[in-house]
């Protein structure tokens, strides 16, 4: 996966409460393959097209400002509901580095970090102060920065976030899952070796 270190992007304000996985990725979609070049487009489908494919112009994803956001603002519960990875897959297809929130879904919230993208808890009045922020200013970039921890707007420290050490290291390092794994692939390849000999001996 890709490292996450210092990030600088466009923000997407997303205001509605409770956006669970399968507004992020309708449930017909999970079948499909990461590698399918419309993947980008699964993301919140039906709330960014109607039924017949066209964009619906009161969802802001779909405004020609926000068409290159790499970080989302959301409020309250963000990622709830069922377990798909798929979301955060999509989430990633379309760019997505970081998303801001209240509060996540626990499944969602690990899901993304073992994908590469940093999900970051800041206060209710934060989260809606930047929402407001970025509904004025959408021109202006947010800095996230992992090392220091911290969230800037326009320049300036808007706010200090905590991470998990652990998933911070993984993160700035570029480790999933099976990155983790191929670390101690000695390791393993030695434990086999040894078990496959002491089965030959029994």
């Amino acid at each position: 996966m890709k490292s996450f270190k210092l990030h600088e992007g466009l923000a997407f304000p997303l205001d509605a409460i409770n956006v669970d996985t399968d507004q992020i990725l309708p449930a017909r979609f999970l079948q499909k393959r990461r590698s399918d070049p419309n993947y980008a487009t699964y993301l919140f489908h039906d709330l960014r097209f109607d039924k017949d494919g066209s964009e619906k112009i009161d969802f802001l994803l779909n405004d020609p400002i926000y068409k290159n956001a790499t970080i989302i603002v959301g409020n309250s519960n963000f990622g709830g509901g069922s377990s798909r990875e798929a979301a955060v897959f999509a989430l990633e297809a379309f760019g997505i580095r970081s998303v801001i929130a209240p509060n996540f879904g626990d499944i969602f919230f690990n899901n993304c970090l073992k994908n590469g993208i940093l999900p970051v808890v800041l206060p209710k009045t934060k989260t809606d102060q930047l929402r407001t922020l970025l509904h004025n200013n959408p021109e202006n970039n947010l800095t996230i920065d992992l090392v220091k921890q911290t969230l800037s707007y326009a320049g300036d420290i808007f706010d200090h976030f905590n991470i998990n050490p652990t998933a911070k290291h993984n993160l700035m390092m570029g480790l999933g899952q099976i990155g983790l794994t191929m670390k101690h692939s000695k390791v393993i390849d030695d434990f086999e070796l040894e078990y496959r000999a002491n089965i030959r001996a029994k």
